[in-house]
């Protein structure tokens, strides 16, 4: 094993469908959450049979060897696991889940899918050739969806419900990069990195005068050796205890990724290759046809849809705000409070209104139900509202409207609306 080495790194059953649509509307922050959930993305869970014994290396050294990494042509399976903690949506489910196509659009949409990762066990199966070929498919028991980007054509093919959708790299690349702030060309929906190399990139850019970064020792991922970086945020407050990324000791490529609660207990996020080969993959992984009788959408049609039941990110008040606020455009009613892996994003929603009360009327039996299970009515300086917990993100809504949202306890929250009142 490899000796420690650190570095500091600078750095219902009641009312209508329209009633149920109305009622989402209050469950409010458990979006951010599966937002987090989907950052933490793609990459890396395995079996470790032993310690390899490799040379030593500093953390700032493992650090440029990931960044140093020309690695483009990979495939392998990766199994991911994400327990946020949050509780059954039930009733609710109805209104959060693709429509199978019509007026609420394909169930092959990206967009839709890929929250599916949010929660619970899947295995997929990922390669990549380079900046132009990318394929990732989630395996369900007896169906398959699958994404595949070939040079300026994005196609997603659902075959449990003989669904396809169809869209240009321009069109896919406009959507995601307004979505998750990338650059146009990248066709995976917000928060879903396309390589286990992306996932590190976007943990290491934590790092600064709040982050302790160190190597941990060493293990053996999908058959390969690896050093195991850490990453600890140095401030109290934060839900999040440590991340481990397992770093492919000859590539640089990150083959496992973990990410541990403060309060302990299993991984919140916990993916990793259980195989990998860097050989090029086969050229017909990035080839598709419609097989005969599959529903098509294509981009345009599905971005001319109503949108009223696409997901979460609808359901939520300031929603957009939140997503304004990690760096869009025009966030005009979201400002930050603090830094690094304390910092609370302060929204004000639209309309500056709070959960409606019990009894209100408005909110079917099920929504009720499921915000008394993930709130906590909270008082202070700043008047009364309500915390929704999840095992990262927390989010405490004011009954004046306004909502303070981070990867921080209960009490950072409201310590933040008291100093922001």
């Amino acid at each position: 094993m490899a000796p420690n080495d650190s570095a500091e790194t600078n750095g219902g059953t009641r009312g209508t469908a329209a009633g149920r649509r109305k009622a989402a509307r209050y469950i409010v922050p458990v979006a951010v959450a599966g937002v987090a959930a989907a950052t933490i993305g793609l990459v890396p869970a395995l079996a470790s049979s032993g310690d390899p014994d490799l040379p030593k290396i500093s953390a700032q050294e493992l650090i440029e060897k990931i960044a140093a990494s020309d690695t483009e042509q990979l495939s392998g399976t990766v199994k991911i696991s994400t327990d946020l903690g949050i509780p059954s949506l039930g009733g609710l489910a109805e209104s959060f889940a693709p429509s199978g196509g019509g007026k609420g659009g394909s169930s092959a949409d990206p967009q839709e899918r890929m929250t599916e990762l949010a929660s619970g066990t899947h295995t997929l199966r990922i390669a990549a050739d380079g900046p132009d070929k990318q394929r990732l498919s989630i395996l369900d028991n007896a169906s398959e969806y699958s994404l595949i980007h070939n040079g300026d054509q994005v196609w997603a093919y659902d075959s449990k419900s003989d669904q396809a959708y169809h869209a240009t790299e321009k069109q896919a690349g406009k959507e995601a990069g307004r979505d998750a702030g990338k650059k146009p060309g990248h066709p995976v929906p917000e928060g879903v990195p396309t390589t286990p190399k992306a996932l590190a990139e976007q943990v290491l850019k934590a790092a600064g005068p709040t982050t302790s970064v160190t190597v941990d020792g060493t293990a053996q991922v999908a058959g390969r050796d690896a050093y195991k970086l850490v990453v600890k945020p140095k401030q109290s407050g934060s839900t999040i205890g440590s991340v481990t990324v397992a770093v492919d000791a000859e590539s640089g490529v990150p083959l496992k990724f973990t990410l541990l609660p403060a309060a302990g207990g299993k991984a919140v996020v916990d993916a990793g290759f259980t195989e990998v080969d860097f050989a090029k993959p086969d050229a017909s992984l990035f080839t598709f046809t419609p097989p005969k009788g599959t529903e098509v959408t294509e981009a345009d049609d599905a971005k001319a849809q109503p949108k009223a039941d696409k997901g979460l990110g609808d359901l939520i008040p300031g929603a957009d705000a939140a997503r304004l606020g990690a760096g869009e455009p025009g966030a005009k009613n979201t400002k930050v409070i603090g830094e690094g892996w304390s910092a609370i994003a302060e929204i004000t929603t639209p309309g500056a209104t709070g959960l409606p009360s019990k009894g209100a009327g408005d909110v079917p039996a099920e929504a009720q139900q499921f915000l008394d299970a993930l709130g906590d009515k909270v008082t202070g300086k700043f008047g009364s509202g309500t915390v929704f917990k999840t095992r990262l993100v927390n989010a405490l809504l004011t009954d004046d409207g306004k909502v303070y949202v981070g990867a921080v306890t209960k009490d950072a929250l409201v310590k933040a609306a008291n100093s922001a009142s």
